[in-house]
């Protein structure tokens, strides 16, 4: 993406997710901040050495302006730079950026090539539009937190923003396909994501189930909505995963564990009986793995073929050595950070990253240049 101009109004975590997916693919990606305050996550901890490694961890390698877009000298300045962007990202509240004059109508005249993004926590239509949105809101809104947790327990709200990481995610992939089309059109166009739209897409199984049957599905801890034996199982120390998702896999665990008995057993013959009899195969299964250590039975699940693993914590995850290797943890500036998961074989990735930054440090040079 060398050669693209990216002008970035958001804040927080899913619209600047977005921008750094491509100033990591060498675009050029201008951050426009408020004047003092900047983006409200440099307030946001953890800090190093005074540094957000929130705000860093989505900023890094972008410029940064501080304009009020109030302001009318600062609104023509930043005029002056969308007319010769190629892409657009804002997560005000729909209707913002019309009052503001900076809506998709208005730029896109000046601008056709724009491809204009809007992230929001409900989206520019429905009823719900005008909604203020966090994370934890779109979760609690599409059913995320109600399928999560232990069936006696109650709802939980998963260990990361997914809400916001899927928003962007899709924002990404949506500003590729928009630019794909710009080729062929030569005009931009105007892309609308919603927190709420791109989570509840994460439902899988759960919205599956209740389509099919019209039951509202319930908690089922770790277990899986349409597969089994595909859950946590209890070894001597710790617990381990187990996916075992076909009936190949099925028979090649019952070998492993030296229980042939439990592959001709008719309760697990079939993913549907061992759908219906998970709790009971789950019992019978932990009979033997209570009997060693996690790690003995990893290694004979792994050399058996069979999809399983430790359930790391975080330290264990983060400091691994296929994190290393996949250069998932970088250093940027200074600060560790968590690394791009998309791998091309023509832009080689390194682990030195440039750092996020400063409020307004750019904004003499882009002011110079824009005029």
């Amino acid at each position: 993406m060398d050669g693209l101009l990216v002008v970035d109004l958001t804040r927080v975590l899913a619209g600047p997710l977005s921008t750094l997916m491509l100033a990591d693919l060498g675009a050029r990606v201008i951050k426009v901040e408020r004047p003092r305050h900047g983006d409200d996550s440099r307030s946001y901890g953890p800090f190093l050495d005074d540094r957000s490694l929130y705000f860093a961890r989505v900023n890094r390698g972008k410029q940064s302006i501080a304009l009020d877009l109030k302001d009318p000298d600062d609104h023509a300045t930043l005029l002056s730079i969308i007319d010769r962007a190629d892409v657009l990202v804002e997560n005000f509240r729909p209707g913002v950026m019309d009052r503001l004059g900076l809506g998709w109508d208005t730029l896109s005249q000046r601008n056709p090539r724009l491809v204009y993004v809007s992230v929001s926590g409900f989206g520019q239509t429905g009823p719900w539009r005008n909604r203020p949105a966090y994370d934890a809101v779109v979760q609690a809104a599409t059913g995320i937190m109600s399928i999560t947790g232990s069936p006696d327990g109650e709802p939980v709200k998963p260990g990361v923003p997914i809400a916001d990481l899927a928003a962007g995610l899709y924002a990404f992939g949506a500003i590729g396909a928009a630019l794909y089309g710009r080729t062929t059109t030569g005009r931009g166009t105007h892309i609308d994501i919603a927190m709420f739209d791109a989570t509840l897409s994460l439902l899988e199984g759960a919205a599956l189930s209740y389509l099919a049957t019209g039951d509202t599905p319930p908690r089922i801890g770790n277990a899986h909505y349409s597969i089994a034996p595909f859950d946590t199982f209890a070894c001597a120390d710790r617990n381990i995963v187990i996916c075992a998702a076909n009936d190949g896999l099925f028979a090649g665990l019952c070998h492993a564990l030296d229980r042939p008995d439990l592959s001709v057993d008719p309760r697990f013959v079939t993913n549907s009986a061992r759908l219906e009899g998970r709790d009971a195969f789950k019992r019978e299964a932990e009979k033997t793995l209570r009997t060693r250590p996690a790690a003995h039975w990893l290694k004979v699940l792994q050399e058996a073929g069979i999809p399983c693993g430790p359930i790391n914590n975080v330290a264990e995850a983060v400091s691994s050595d296929q994190a290393a290797f996949r250069d998932m943890v970088v250093d940027a500036g200074g600060l560790p950070l968590p690394g791009n998961p998309v791998k091309m074989a023509d832009w080689p990735q390194t682990s030195q990253r440039p750092p996020e930054p400063e409020l307004d440090a750019d904004g003499p040079a882009i002011r110079a240049e824009f005029g």
